[in-house]
């Protein structure tokens, strides 16, 4: 928790400075995968979360 905190205020810092920044990191979600193997292997729910992510700092501007 405290590490997504300190990320999370770190991204929105730098987003506020450079407001492009969102656009490119949303633009590199496709390259995100999920370590797992075999049935618990699940890409797309690791990007969605990161979407979300993305999506609450998009709100805070």
């Amino acid at each position: 928790m405290a590490i997504e905190h300190l990320l999370f205020g770190t991204i929105r810092f730098v987003a506020q400075r450079h407001p492009e920044l969102l656009d490119e990191l949303d633009g590199s979600l496709n390259h995100l995968w999920d370590k797992a193997h075999g049935d618990d292997r699940d890409d797309e729910a690791v990007r969605e979360v990161a979407r979300r992510f993305l999506k609450s700092l998009r709100a805070e501007r």
